[in-house]
C-alpha cells in the first residue's frame, strides 16, 4: 500500500505528497520536509502499463481518419449507433475518411448494453464487407461492439465463447476509437463488456489485445450527449477511478491517473450539467474519462462494477446510474478494515481533515464515511434514484445477482475479500 500525507491542488492538477511504509516492510528514504518517498532498497513491485497512442484535444476528430491510414486501413468498418447518427458525429468522421482515400462501411445497429446477437450481425457485416480496421465513434457500448467485432474477425467463434482473461488466441484488426462520452474510458481499456442474452448477464472479456491501437478524444463530442447519458457516464468515471486507486492491482502510476480523474469529476461534473455548450468544463471531464480508464485498464476494478454488471445484464439498464446506486455502499463495505486507503480518496473529493497532514484511525474512518457520502449527494444532484429497487431490482433477484457477482472477473480485485452472503448483503442495503 501508498500512504499518503495529502492530497492538494494545483491549478487542475493534484500534488500528492506520500510517506513511506514502516521501514521494517518497506525501507525507504524520504527527502526532509517533502513527504516524497525517494528510494527504496527493496525490489519494487513490477508494474505493467497498457496504454495505445492518444490524440486529445477540441477539433481532434479529422485525426481518426489520419490514423486509419497509419494503420493500412482501405476498407475501415465504422461503428456507431442510431444517437451518434442524429447528432451528425459519424457522417463527419465518414467525410473525413472518404477525403483520405478510404471506402468506410458504417454499421449502425448497436443498442446501450451491446447484445451477442448484435456483434455476431456486426462481425457478418465486416467479413461481407471485407473490411480491415475498426473504427468506432460512441460511448462504451459502440466501442465494446466494435471490440467483440475486431474480437471475431479475428478468432471467430461466438463473443460469448471468450468470458474471461486473454481467452484470445489470434491477432485482431487494428482499432481506432473516438469516445463521444466522458465515462466509459472504453477506448483505452483491455476490457470489452457484452450482455449474454440467453443467462440475461454482462460477461467480462479482458484482454491486452483489447486495447485499441489509437484513441482519438474530442471533447467538442460530448456536447450532444443527453442530460442523462453525461450523469450516468460521469458517475462511471468516478467509480473507475475510486475503483482502481483502492484495487488490489493498483501502483503509483494507476493511482495518480485514478486520484487525478477523481478529482475532475467532482469538480466538473456537476458544472457540465448546468452549463453544457461550456467548453473548458468539457475538456475537464473529457480528461476525467481518458485518466480514469488508464487507472482501470490497469489496476483493474472491484466489487462496484461486479455488482453492477449483473444488474446491467438484468434490466438493461444505464451501467453509470448502477454504480451511482452502489458505489456508496461498496466505499463502506471495502473501508471498514482499512479506511486509510481512502483518505486521499476524500481529499481529492475535496475533504479537508488533519492539517497537520496526520491522520488518526478515526479521521480516516470519517474521511472514508465522507467519500461515500459525497458520492451519494452528486448521484443525488444528479438525479440517480436512491435504491436498486427504484430500478426494478427486487427481494428475489438478490440471490441469483450475488451467484453471478461471485463469478465476474472485477471482484477478484476488490481490495477485501468478499463472500456471496456478504455480497447479497450489499445488494439487500442497495435496495
Amino acid at each position: 500500500m501508498v500512504l499518503v500525507d495529502t492530497v492538494t491542488r494545483a491549478g487542475e492538477s493534484l500534488v500528492v505528497c506520500r510517506r513511506p511504509e514502516p521501514a521494517a516492510a518497506h525501507p525507504s528514504t524520504t527527502a526532509p520536509g517533502t513527504g516524497h518517498v525517494q528510494a527504496e532498497t527493496g525490489t519494487p513491485r513490477l508494474a505493467k502499463f497498457h496504454v495505445p497512442e492518444i490524440v486529445f484535444g477540441p477539433g481532434s476528430l479529422p485525426e481518426a481518419a489520419h490514423a486509419a491510414v497509419r494503420l493500412g486501413a482501405r476498407r475501415p468498418m465504422l461503428v456507431t449507433d442510431e444517437g451518434l447518427l442524429a447528432a451528425g458525429w459519424p457522417q463527419q468522421l465518414a467525410r473525413h475518411l472518404t477525403e483520405a482515400g478510404l471506402r468506410p462501411v458504417v454499421w449502425s445497429g448497436v443498442t446501450p448494453n451491446p447484445k451477442d446477437h448484435e456483434i455476431a450481425a456486426g462481425h457478418e457485416c465486416y467479413r461481407a464487407e471485407r473490411c480491415d480496421v475498426l473504427v468506432a465513434v460512441g460511448g462504451g457500448s459502440v466501442i465494446d461492439a466494435a471490440k467483440g467485432v475486431a474480437l471475431l474477425a479475428g478468432n471467430g467463434g461466438l463473443i460469448t465463447d471468450f468470458e474471461g482473461v486473454d481467452r484470445m488466441v489470434a491477432p485482431i484488426p487494428p482499432m481506432v476509437m473516438v469516445p463521444a462520452t466522458s465515462g466509459t474510458g472504453a477506448d483505452v481499456s483491455q476490457f470489452c463488456i457484452v450482455t449474454d442474452t440467453e443467462r440475461n448477464t454482462k460477461i467480462t472479456i479482458l484482454g491486452r489485445a483489447l486495447v485499441p491501437d489509437v484513441s482519438v478524444v474530442d471533447p467538442n463530442l460530448l456536447t450532444t450527449m443527453p442530460d442523462w447519458l453525461n450523469a450516468a457516464t460521469g458517475l462511471d468515471a468516478l467509480t473507475h477511478g475510486i475503483e482502481a486507486y483502492v484495487s488490489r492491482a493498483h501502483n503509483p502510476l494507476t493511482d495518480h491517473h485514478a486520484l487525478q480523474a477523481i478529482s475532475l469529476v467532482g469538480l466538473h461534473l456537476e458544472r457540465t450539467m448546468d452549463h453544457p455548450l461550456e467548453r473548458q468544463s468539457r475538456v475537464h471531464m473529457a480528461q476525467a474519462a481518458l485518466e480514469a480508464g488508464l487507472a482501470f485498464t490497469n489496476a483493474i476494478l472491484g466489487a462496484a462494477h461486479a455488482m453492477s454488471h449483473q444488474v446491467g445484464g438484468l434490466l438493461d439498464l444505464p451501467h453509470g446510474v448502477i454504480n451511482g446506486i452502489l458505489l456508496p455502499h461498496v466505499v463502506r463495505f471495502n473501508a471498514e478494515p482499512d479506511p486509510a486507503r481512502f483518505v486521499p480518496i476524500a481529499q481529492a473529493l475535496g475533504f479537508r481533515g488533519a492539517s497537520d497532514g496526520r491522520w488518526s484511525d478515526a479521521l480516516a474512518t470519517d474521511a472514508a464515511e465522507w467519500a461515500a457520502c459525497e458520492v451519494r449527494r452528486l448521484a443525488d444532484e444528479l438525479g440517480v434514484p436512491k435504491g436498486l429497487g427504484e430500478i426494478g431490482v427486487t427481494e428475489g433477484d438478490v440471490a441469483q445477482l450475488a451467484t453471478m457477482t461471485m463469478a465476474d472477473a472485477c471482484l477478484s480485485t476488490n481490495p477485501r475479500e468478499a463472500t456471496r452472503g456478504e455480497i447479497e448483503t450489499l445488494f439487500r442495503q442497495a435496495l
